[in-house]
């Protein structure tokens, strides 16, 4: 058996599927596109579910792919078996209504053969018990010997998901020999260990499955196949584990130099050393696809496979931050195959270390955190962390559960997840909110699924705004699919030809108007329904409009310059970002209207105003430059070489559209753009904030827009220059001297309130009380704030010497109560903090405090002598 790299077996399998009339198509992004069911792409079909569907057209019915996975069901699993891991590779040939089982019996067969001769003699397979069919391909076509075939029952081979397409399977195995095995005479195909592996999944999806549980045969059957890369890697390779094949090999024995350990000398070493493996492997390419650290959804698995590599580091010895660095040995491997993990790098390399940096600031607090429980546990006899405990770990020292569970496992102990749970029931109830109730497809399903999947419209809208003679394909009004509408109808409508841009990259759907003969529609937006179908959205506003007629669209013209103007200049803008902050920028999200534009970025602090005022420079410089945009298309491998910047999680075809900014801004970009920069006008930054840990948001302003704001501006200075009685020019220099004229005369007013005080504190001693020896003194003073009272009530103790104070006084619809005593009453029962809150009710408020000094508040100024009235009763109460 031929010794075979895992990246040449990758290319083995797709260049074999290639000469079978597939298309090759590039890993989609490990984010889900329209499918709220995953938070993260798990299986190579996943992403071509709506090509099975048939919700949308497949660029071909057969395809191949690598595509990239993560699972993270057994992640507590993961280091402690060779056989666990959260990243890997799914290798799969499909068919959409195209060849079925016998084809993808062969084309399978010939490949392991033919290509990886792989005995013949040392391969198995198995069967769904009940499909004949798939039996006899295997045996009468193929050849291979009934002994060799193994029918299963419907849990082992029969694949189905809920309601909808699912069918039986068809598994291939390979007996790696007895060094592999179990022993026992028994050992066979499905057995536990590992001499029999199973390594490549044939799925005939030939039903669709209803509600009630029934199985109609589907019109056009499907091939759905699956091979782990990285398990045929461990077969072909011979080797022991996902650990020790050649690519993932070279990771351990960077991690093994890093912690100066050797592999396989310590179990527990072992475990830290997989666990690094595998992790750096998925925060990797999860971060090369724009997902960012945080405390939920997809971020949090990024954070806890980051933060769980990070601390078994630091149990194998290596102190320093390691990680960012460890990932140029992933890129390095696996850059060919993927090539954004290259033109990520520098972003790959700043979000692992700011995650790292931020993990190590609160880890060791944590850990000693931990350790005090663990402490307080074992005193008190006990083995489950409580749920409110590990949730403060994972709130305020970063701790996902996973980690502290592993913690807790080390030392024989448990969480209280189910205590834990209830405390993210914030966060639980976001979750479900974001994937809402869900189908097959991972979406609702809307009226949108059942229109006619060949349905589609030609765009014009780059080049004109108006177009005369469109076809209208279908209507949707009131979540029915309908022939007509009339005045007052609110209508998705759906046309063969329009210059309506369908909102998406980030920009708004056009406005405008829809005309027949019949009757007109005013279009309020226009978007992309299921299967990429361009929906036209808005209201009858006179007459009918029905299916087949002839329709003349009309682009609202001064919105779609706006909104243009705003998205050229976001290219600009992310340009200068980039070249001011760092190469670590990257869009994480835009929004492109008519009245403004909104960019989110990866940075990891707040954007200074010296940084703010450069950018913007550098944008208005280019745009005076009058740079001229070329728009062209060209292949996604010629785009790169030109440096392109491509978006986060975008699928791109093979083909790709470039907006080139006189070579200053180079992005791949499916929007609407000018002819030249200087067609922007003028740019200016209304606000940078925060968004996300990791992200901030730039809002801004261009042509029109940004002179009504600089407009705005100059009519608030000369309203502030005139209420000041000075130039324009000179409000600055005046409104400085206002300000520091207006701080001397608070001084002044703070020196004269204390005098006032001091001299008023000799008239009010003549107020003081004797109750049972004790001197008390009870005060109203009302339109004081409560420092004020404070400073009152200083004084007047410092006079008093020895005695009671309870001062009371309203201040805007406010009552404020404050309570001293010096430490000689205290010793005869007087607790100031008591008498406030059994007056404190009076005047409808609540508070307390020390013996010593304590305040409240209230909303009832009418009751504040009653209240201090009260307080000589409570004081005459607690002298002992």
């Amino acid at each position: 058996m031929k010794n075979i790299g895992l990246n040449e077996l990758r290319e083995k399998y797709l260049a074999f599927f290639e000469s079978k009339d597939h298309l090759r198509m590039k890993s989609f992004p490990l984010v889900p596109q329209n499918d709220n069911s995953l938070l993260l792409i798990n299986a190579g079909m996943a992403p071509l579910k709506p090509y099975f569907t048939g919700q949308e057209i497949p660029p071909k019915r057969r395809v191949t792919t690598c595509q990239k996975c993560i699972r993270t069901g057994d992640i507590e699993n993961v280091g402690k078996t060779a056989r666990h891991g959260t990243f890997f590779e799914m290798l799969g040939n499909f068919s959409f209504g195209d060849y079925f089982k016998k084809e993808a019996v062969e084309w399978a067969w010939e490949f392991v053969t033919e290509v990886l001769e792989l005995p013949r003699e040392r391969l198995y397979v198995s069967v769904y018990e009940e499909d004949d069919e798939a039996f006899e391909i295997w045996n009468q076509y193929i050849g291979i010997p009934e002994d060799h075939i193994v029918r299963m029952g419907k849990e082992d081979n029969f694949w189905e998901l809920g309601v909808g397409p699912c069918g039986p399977c068809s598994e291939i195995y390979y007996d790696r020999g007895e060094k592999y095995g179990c022993g026992s005479p028994t050992c066979a195909v499905g057995c536990e260990c590992d001499r029999f592996m199973e390594f490549w999944n044939l799925v005939f999806t030939q039903f669709n499955k209803d509600e009630e549980g029934n199985y109609h045969p589907l019109e056009h059957p499907n091939i759905d196949t699956g091979m782990g890369l990285e398990r045929l890697a461990v077969m072909m390779q011979d080797v022991h584990s996902i650990f020790d094949v050649d690519t993932i090999k070279a990771i351990r024995d960077r991690i093994c130099d890093l912690a100066n350990v050797v592999y396989q000398e310590d179990p527990v070493k072992d475990i830290s050393v997989r666990v690094i493996t595998d992790h750096i492997r998925s925060v990797t390419f999860m971060t090369s696809d724009g997902i960012l650290p945080s405390n939920e959804g997809r971020g949090y698995v990024l954070r806890r496979l980051l933060r769980r590599a990070a601390r078994h580091g630091k149990l194998l010895g290596i102190e320093e931050m390691f990680l960012a660095d460890l990932s140029s040995t992933v890129i390095q491997l696996s850059k060919d195959a993927y090539p954004e993990l290259e033109e990520k790098r520098e972003y790959i390399y700043k979000v692992l270390l700011v995650e790292e940096q931020r993990f190590n600031e609160t880890i060791d607090q944590g850990l000693s955190i931990l350790e005090s429980y663990i402490e307080e546990l074992k005193d008190a006899g006990s083995k489950t962390l409580l749920g409110e405990q590990c949730f403060k770990l994972y709130d305020t020292y970063g701790f996902p559960l996973d980690l502290t569970k592993e913690i807790l496992e080390e030392v024989g102990m448990v969480a209280d997840e189910f205590g834990f749970q209830k405390e993210m029931d914030a966060q639980r109830e976001r979750a479900r909110a974001a994937r809402e109730e869900s189908n097959y497809m991972g979406a609702k399903d809307t009226v949108y699924n059942h229109l006619d999947p060949t349905l589609t419209t030609e765009f014009t809208g780059y080049h004109q705004l108006e177009t005369q003679n469109s076809h209208i394909l279908a209507l949707v009004s009131k979540e029915e699919i309908v022939d007509q509408v009339k005045a007052g109808d609110e209508v998705t409508l759906f046309v063969d030809i329009t210059p309506f841009y369908a909102a998406s990259g980030g920009q708004v759907g056009d406005t405008g108007i829809l005309k027949t003969a019949n009757g007109e529609v005013k279009i309020t937006d226009c978007v992309y329904m299921a299967g990429y179908k361009v929906g036209h959205i808005g209201v009858v506003t006179h007459g009918t409009i029905g299916v087949g007629e002839l329709a003349h669209l009309k682009v609202n013209q001064g919105q779609r310059m706006a909104t243009t103007r705003n998205h050229s200049a976001t290219h600009l803008l992310q340009k200068a970002l980039k070249e001011v902050l760092g190469n670590h920028v990257e869009q994480a999200g835009s929004h492109v209207s008519s009245d403004r534009l909104r960019f989110d970025f990866t940075h990891f602090s707040p954007v200074t105003t010296e940084e703010i005022q450069q950018i913007e420079k550098k944008v208005n410089n280019h745009i005076l430059q009058a740079l001229p945009i070329s728009i062209f298309e060209t292949s996604l491998d010629e785009a790169r070489k030109l440096g392109a910047v491509a978006l986060f999680g975008e699928k791109y075809g093979e083909k790709v559209r470039v907006i080139n900014m006189g070579d200053y801004s180079i992005e791949l970009c499916g929007g609407c753009h000018l002819q030249n920069t200087a067609q922007v006008g003028v740019f200016k930054i209304l606000s940078e904030t925060g968004v996300a840990a990791g992200v901030r948001r730039i809002e801004a302003v261009t042509g029109h827009a940004a002179l009504e704001y600089y407009q705005q501006q100059e009519q608030q200075l000369k309203e502030i220059a005139e209420s000041i009685k000075v130039a324009p020019e000179y409000a600055v220099k005046k409104v400085g001297t206002l300000l520091s004229d207006f701080k001397d005369l608070q001084k002044e007013l703070e020196h004269f309130k204390a005098k006032v005080a001091q001299e008023a504190t000799t008239n009010l001693l003549d107020q003081v009380q004797e109750v049972k020896g004790v001197s008390v003194l009870t005060i109203r003073l009302d339109n004081m704030e409560m420092d004020d009272l404070r400073t009152m009530g200083d004084q007047l103790k410092n006079k008093l010497r020895s005695g009671v104070i309870v001062l009371a006084g309203g201040n805007q619809n406010k009552v404020n109560i404050l309570a001293m005593a010096t430490e000689d009453v205290i010793k005869k029962g007087i607790h100031s903090g008591n008498i406030v809150k059994a007056i404190a009710p009076i005047v409808g408020g609540g508070g307390g405090g020390r013996p010593q000094m304590a305040q409240a508040g209230g909303k009832d100024i009418t009751q504040i002598n009653q209240a201090l009235q009260k307080a000589i009763e409570v004081i005459s109460d607690q002298i002992q």
